[in-house]
């Protein structure tokens, strides 16, 4: 009968005998615990059993009472599954299967086999198993590695070792393709170039790029080719020409256009006609402003005249035909705008306007009655006839009642304006009036006119003559700004003529000086306090950004009045302003004085003022006063009797001294008024009148009116010894 080897569970071994047969000590302590009956070996006790079979170099076998037992390594029994499952049948993987399952795995990992001899197997066997079915744990850290270098000591074992594959796809293939950019950064040529435009895009995203790396990197890409350097140049001229366009306005229009004149015109002409279409697209109200910065350089340099005239013209054209009412608009603007200037010829006028009108629709009626507000003042100066025959188009429309009646609404206030002599709509501005009549040129296209809008001239080309052009734009530049000197009040030559004159007529000399009569500067610093004031989170900040103003010597009365002028303008009082005028009246002297004047001046004029500002104002005084940012002696000017007030101004000394005892209490009132100081008694002669009996009475009965009659006592003493002394007299 042929050995069998039957694997049995050390933690469910039982005898089948009574007396349980001596075993080696390596397996002893094994079957001993579980003999005693114990679910599973201490894990110390199993790292040093697993150490102990580590270091034998072969399975030990055991015999007793004619038992070979064998003990079994669970590592090389783990390796052999592996590679079982390398070559793994379906047969096989059922039989494995029955292997496995007449196996138990414990927390050891290590499993006995008994080889049964003939002898042995003609006793009784009686079978054991185990319910609970346990995964096979990895081993010790330190087994593993015994275990190893136990292999790796076998040649045999070393020769069949096979390669480990990745664990992580994805992480090999991230590590090929970091090599793989390493390799190209050390092959690839550094590219300035591109290096330059990387830049610029991370400066366009808002990071910093410090400019003399950008400075260099451009000096690489220029220096031994001028294709970069005039694409660099290009690109500094679009940047300054947009700039430029962006900054102008009705103030600074004159300043601009010496800068407009400085850039190469002739060459970014086309940059220069998309900006200024593009500027004026974004903000219509500016048009005006755009038209008069075309005109002025029209005169210098009309082609420029005539290419923007001939692109709006494409670009309504356009507009009209895909029905896009936006751009129709404000290209009909612009023309109306050049036309006023007599850039372009008023035919085209007339052309749009029957356009829009011979099949009138309510978008096409509302563009011809904007576009004749902006140009009717212009037409009907340059043909009154054929500005009667437009309006009365619009009267045969609007008689039709064919259009909604907003657009009808429309045509009526065309008709008021045209009535108004179209005052809200002038052709040119006094303040833009900058070109003379006979210096303008006029560009006579049609809307029928076969165009080209030149679009290549809004891209970079090379230009091989480069250095040559340049030269040329520079004496026209030289000629135009000088001319422009000429025609300009400060010019050289005029100051060099008038030096010559001077030295004869030294009153001549000096320079003439311009005054502002309109007072913009004045409305312009009122609106810069009002906005400060509005502004401020509290009266601190309110103070500290009002005293960072540039103030001109007398315009401190101006803040004075602007900080009680926002305070009268309140629904109801706010403590905010009078806060203010304590921290200024504090601040010093001069700021002191400044409000006693202004509390002087409003009390001169208060009957100018509705009943809530009187309140609002009488607080804020109050305020003051109670708070000692003002002297009483400002005080002085009130005269309390029936002559020299007005209902007006004693509701404003009503609420004042009732405000003030509020702040103060009526005690600290009566020792003001009582006060010995000759100053102060002289400053409360107005207000405590013991010159005239009738004074003194209609000031006791005020004060006795408004609760602050106790403040009169000293006075009601004076009154009745006066009237006693009388009484003597007769």
């Amino acid at each position: 009968m042929a050995d069998s080897t039957v694997i049995v569970p050390s933690l469910a071994i039982r005898p089948e005998r009574s007396d349980p047969p001596d075993l080696p000590k390596i397996p002893e302590v094994e079957r001993e615990s579980s003999i005693n009956g114990s679910e599973s070996t201490p894990p110390r006790r199993r790292r040093q059993l697993s150490e102990g079979y580590a270091r034998s170099p072969s399975p030990p076998r055991i015999h007793r009472h004619g038992h070979d037992l064998t003990v079994e390594d669970p590592i090389r029994r783990e390796k052999s599954l592996r590679a079982d499952r390398r070559s793994m049948t379906p047969e096989r993987g059922r039989a494995v299967a029955r292997t496995r399952s007449r196996s138990v795995s414990y927390s050891g990992s290590r499993s006995v086999s008994y080889s049964r001899s003939p002898s042995y197997s003609r006793s009784r066997s009686r079978s054991y198993s185990r319910s609970v079915s346990r995964s096979p744990s990895p081993p010790p850290k330190r087994r593993r590695r015994l275990t190893d270098q136990a292999e790796s000591a076998s040649p045999a074992t070393a020769r069949r070792r096979r390669p480990l594959p990745d664990v992580d796809y994805q992480r090999a293939l991230e590590r090929e393709r970091q090599a793989a950019e390493r390799e190209e950064k050390e092959v690839k040529p550094f590219d300035p170039k591109a290096e330059y435009q990387r830049l610029l895009d991370l400066r366009s995203g808002g990071t910093y790029v410090p400019p003399a790396r950008l400075r260099a990197l451009q000096s690489q890409i220029v220096e031994g080719n001028p294709k970069e350097h005039q694409r660099l140049e290009w690109d500094n001229l679009k940047k300054g020409i947009n700039g430029l366009i962006n900054k102008v306005n009705k103030a600074n229009i004159r300043e601009i256009v010496q800068d407009i004149f400085k850039q190469n015109l002739i060459r970014g002409r086309g940059l220069f006609v998309r900006s200024i279409m593009r500027a004026q697209a974004a903000s219509l109200p500016f048009t005006p402003v755009y038209a008069a910065v075309v005109a002025i350089v029209n005169t210098k340099l009309p082609q420029i005249g005539e290419l923007l005239v001939t692109r709006l013209i494409i670009q309504f054209r356009k507009a009209y035909r895909r029905n896009d009412k936006p751009v129709c608009i404000s290209s009909t603007m612009f023309l109306a705008h050049v036309c006023n200037y007599q850039v372009a010829h008023e035919i085209v006028i007339l052309q749009i306007l029957h356009l829009l009108l011979e099949r009138p629709t309510d978008d096409s009626v509302e563009i011809a009655v904007g576009f004749m507000r902006e140009v009717g003042m212009f037409l009907a100066k340059a043909s009154a006839p054929a500005n009667n025959g437009v309006f009365e188009r619009f009267r045969a429309i609007l008689h039709e009642g064919q259009l909604e009646p907003r657009t009808q609404y429309m045509i009526e206030s065309l008709f008021l304006v045209r009535k108004n002599d179209y005052r809200d709509h002038p052709d040119i501005a006094e303040e833009l009036d900058l070109v003379e009549e006979e210096d303008q040129i006029t560009h006579m296209i049609g809307l029928d006119d076969e165009l080209n809008g030149e679009d290549i001239l809004n891209v970079f080309k090379f230009d091989p003559d480069y250095e040559e052009n340049e030269a040329k734009y520079k004496d026209i530049r030289e000629e135009i700004l000088g001319a422009d000197d000429d025609e300009g009040e400060g010019s050289d030559e005029s100051e060099v003529s008038s030096e010559d004159e001077g030295e004869e007529n030294p009153s001549e000399q000096k320079k003439m000086e311009i005054q502002d009569m309109t007072n913009r500067n004045l409305v312009n610093l009122r609106r810069t306090i009002y906005l400060t004031i509005r502004s401020s989170m509290d009266f601190e900040e309110c103070c500290h950004k009002l005293m960072r103003i540039n103030l001109a010597q007398g315009q401190e009365v101006e803040m004075v009045n602007m900080i009680i002028e926002c305070c009268s303008q309140e629904k109801i009082y706010s403590k905010f302003y009078g806060l203010i005028g304590e921290r200024f009246c504090k601040m010093n002297r001069f700021w002191k004085s400044t409000f006693a004047e202004a509390f002087k001046t409003y009390y001169d004029t208060i009957h100018r003022y509705e009943t809530n500002k009187i309140r609002n104002i009488a607080k804020f005084f109050a305020h003051i006063l109670a708070s000692d940012g003002l002297d009483w002696e400002v005080l002085d000017c009130v005269h309390l009797n029936e002559d020299e007030t007005t209902a007006s101004s004693r509701i404003f000394l009503k609420i004042l001294f009732q405000d003030m005892v509020e702040e103060t209490g009526i005690k600290t009132i009566v020792e003001r008024f009582n006060d010995p100081d000759r100053d102060k008694q002289a400053a409360f002669r107005g207000i405590l009148p013991r010159d005239n009996p009738s004074d003194t009475r209609f000031a006791i009965n005020f004060f006795t009116v408004i609760g602050l009659g106790a403040a009169t006592e000293d006075l009601r003493n004076y009154l009745q010894m006066a009237m006693e002394r009388a009484k003597e007299k007769i």
